[in-house]
């Protein structure tokens, strides 16, 4: 399995995509495992608290700008068959209900960090524009965020 990075930064608020994974292939031959996730603000600190949600998606939506994903060894040879949407969304991901896979509520002051255990990696099916998006759900404020993905297929 070949692995890959991909990152964004935005101002959360409330049900805002931050950073869409999805599939892009019209017949993917893998399915992605997103293994490790870190969110922190990079803006003046303040005691603001943000809701999070990693939550299935089915439609890309209408990102802002696209980020195509870093392969973590550069001697890979194989096409990544995942793409990145991040940006400010014109129109959200279509995310999928009651199918929240991590939720964390974060301090703006704070960094989080998952790494799924072995076995315990978030899948993403092997169909196309299927993918996992990190949603603020609510927020106190509407602080700059950074995140990054790291994931396999």
């Amino acid at each position: 399995m070949e692995r890959y990075s991909g990152h964004n930064e935005c101002v959360v608020g409330t049900d805002k995509a931050i950073l869409n994974l999805f599939r892009t292939l019209a017949s993917p031959t893998s399915r992605a495992r997103l293994y490790e996730l870190i969110v922190a603000s990079n803006a003046t600190p303040a005691d603001l608290s943000t809701d999070f949600v990693v939550q299935r998606t089915t439609a890309v939506g209408t990102e802002d700008a696209g980020f195509t994903p870093l392969p973590l060894d550069t001697d890979s040879s194989a096409t990544c068959q995942s793409d990145f949407g991040c940006g400010a969304f014109s129109v959200e991901p279509t995310k999928t209900a009651n199918s929240e896979l991590l939720r964390f509520a974060l301090n703006q002051r704070a960094t989080f960090r998952w790494v799924a255990a072995p076995g315990g990696e978030l899948i993403i099916p092997a169909t196309q524009n299927n993918g996992a998006c990190l949603n603020s759900e609510s927020s106190g404020g509407t602080a700059n965020h950074l995140c990054t993905m790291f994931f396999q297929e």
